[in-house]
């Protein structure tokens, strides 16, 4: 009964149906008012003649007209013919017609309405068969015939049986075209269900390993465009998150299984004898060190994830984006004296706007921590805090090797190497997810983020981010 196809078919049979029984009850209620109008006609035709020649009799007596007819023929054609009969005020019969043998039924209140000069017509039974009766006041002849009523009735069974052949036949109609609207609806629900069918069959066979695979049936039809566009679209999505979900996962294990073998080895070789206060200090140091990175690496993981998941929601509040730069160089200083890198801010005051200060704090460090990780000794990197009208705009350059071309698009993926050219040296390292944090509190404020080469040398990083939260930019 959930059938779609079913539905269809009987929704399209059942309104068919419906409306060819209005349409019926409709023809045989009008089919049997024209004919009790005919019938009512034809007895007032009879009525006029019958008393026209019941008062042509120039010595007031009454004779009926009647067709020379024996009474097996009139038994014979009695359906077509009227009944008459003549009656007194009192109910007393005082002429019929040869073709019937027994009164007609009297009714004494339509005789009285008569009597007194009104037509009256009235349903009735005459031997069982139903009839029409006229009740027709001769006083309207003369004055001769004054008080005198002349009956005439009309057998009904003839309209009956036209009526219910007529709904016999109707009946019969409706039936037949309610059950081939129903088979039409099922023929047309199939051909309307089938290609979904067919996408159905083709989406099922589309598995974890086989993503890759799009949908091919019935793309050319409008109906099932978009139908088609969208779980392709889906699919392709599909694919890229489990394409990223085995690269971040890949990549995440390689990640915490280096400080992990770092910690395990150094362990190990530091239990296989004894060593003095110094070695032990020095394992321990160097244990530190790998806790720390298996830290950075989990609240980096953490962030994403809280990213990932749509609850990295910033708590706005007014900010100077200048000054909370400002401190997060001067943490910064010590790993740049050790470089001889020059650290510089550009910024013309302070730069207000209704930010995330924590997140700002965050973005701005895995930023700048980055160019300093991948400028050589000696180099420079500028840092720079401006705002239009809308929007806080904050740019990290360097001079360090700059990103290859082909890794441009790709810089801010998680785990991405861009290649050994900005990862050439050996105490270079970290978790592979700063700039993936750095485009994600971005996206979170409703900014952006690009990376560029300069024209002389190094990296250059872009942030804009709405100065107002969902202000456009």
């Amino acid at each position: 009964m959930r059938s779609l196809r079913f539905r269809l078919a009987a929704r399209a049979a059942t309104g068919v149906t419906a409306g060819l029984i209005i349409i019926s009850l409709v023809a045989v209620g009008g089919a049997r008012e024209f004919l009790n109008n005919e019938i009512e006609s034809s007895l007032l035709n009879v009525a006029s003649i019958q008393a026209g020649a019941l008062t042509a009799v120039p010595d007031g007596g009454m004779e009926l007209h009647e067709w020379d007819l024996t009474p097996d023929e009139a038994a014979q054609v009695r359906d077509l013919n009227r009944y008459v009969q003549v009656w007194s005020e009192s109910g007393e019969s005082l002429l019929r017609t040869q073709y019937i043998t027994v009164d007609l039924p009297l009714d004494t209140a339509a005789l009285r309405r008569a009597a007194s000069g009104k037509l009256v017509m009235l349903n009735q039974s005459y031997a069982e068969i139903p009839i029409r009766s006229l009740f027709y006041p001769l006083e309207r002849m003369g004055p001769a015939h004054a008080r005198h009523v002349l009956q005439v009735a009309a057998p009904l069974n003839g309209r009956d049986r036209m009526l219910y052949r007529l709904a016999q036949m109707l009946v019969g109609i409706t039936l037949a075209v309610g059950l081939a609207t129903f088979a039409g609806g099922w023929w047309l629900g199939g051909r309307m269900v089938r290609p979904v069918d067919e996408i159905i069959d083709q989406a099922e066979k589309i598995r974890a390993g086989t993503l890759g695979r799009r949908i091919t049936v019935h793309v050319d039809f409008r109906e099932y465009e978009r139908l088609v566009d969208v779980l392709n679209g889906l699919l392709a999505r599909l694919d890229n998150a489990f394409a990223t979900q085995r690269r971040f996962t890949a990549d995440a294990s390689h990640e915490l299984r280096s400080p992990l073998t770092v910690l395990k080895g150094e362990i190990e070789l530091a239990l296989r004898r004894d060593r003095d206060v110094t070695e032990y200090r020095r394992v321990l140091a160097s244990n530190l060190e790998e806790v720390d990175r298996l830290t950075w690496i989990a609240e980096d993981l953490l962030t994403l994830a809280r990213s990932d998941s749509g609850v990295l929601l910033p708590r706005y509040q007014a900010t100077d984006v200048s000054a909370r730069i400002t401190r997060v160089l001067e943490r910064l200083q010590a790993d740049a004296r050790d470089k001889a890198l020059e650290l510089r801010l550009h910024t013309n005051g302070p730069v207000e706007a209704i930010i995330d200060p924590s997140l700002v704090d965050q973005l701005a460090w895995n930023l700048v921590e980055n160019a300093v990780k991948f400028t050589p000794s000696g180099g420079q990197v500028l840092v720079s805090v401006s705002r239009d009208r809308v929007a806080v705009v904050v740019e990290v350059s360097d001079t360090g090797p700059g990103i290859p071309q082909d890794a441009v698009e790709r810089i801010f993926e998680r785990f991405f190497r861009a290649d050994q050219a900005r990862t050439h040296s050996a105490d270079v390292w970290g978790t592979g997810l700063g700039l993936s944090i750095v485009r994600a509190i971005a996206e979170a404020h409703g900014g952006t983020v690009q990376a560029s080469n300069r024209d002389e040398g190094g990296a250059v990083f872009r942030v804009t981010i709405p100065a107002h939260p969902h202000e456009p930019q």
